[in-house]
């Protein structure tokens, strides 16, 4: 969900940024981003800039979705709430 959360709502952001906002490795956070995308929470476009490789990853309605039903869900939690 660290990945969901760094990403802004109306655009996306470059692996390499995201990577450094979530303090993951290359390895895990791919894999995570390949579950989110599985799921259809993010969308994933890969391209090339100049000749270097640039991944972009965005938020869709369903994972935007998501992430509010579960931050819901732990502030049910935190308030002693059965969710």
């Amino acid at each position: 969900m660290a990945a969901l959360n760094a990403l802004p709502v109306s655009t996306g952001l470059e692996f390499a940024r995201l990577k450094k906002l979530t303090g993951a490795t290359d390895g895990n956070l791919g894999a995570h981003i390949e579950t989110l995308a599985r799921a259809g929470y993010v969308a994933v476009d890969k391209a090339f800039v100049g000749k270097k490789p640039q991944t972009t990853v965005t938020t869709t309605a369903a994972g935007r979705g998501a992430f509010a039903r579960h931050v819901a869900t732990l502030q049910e939690i935190i308030a002693g709430k059965q969710p």
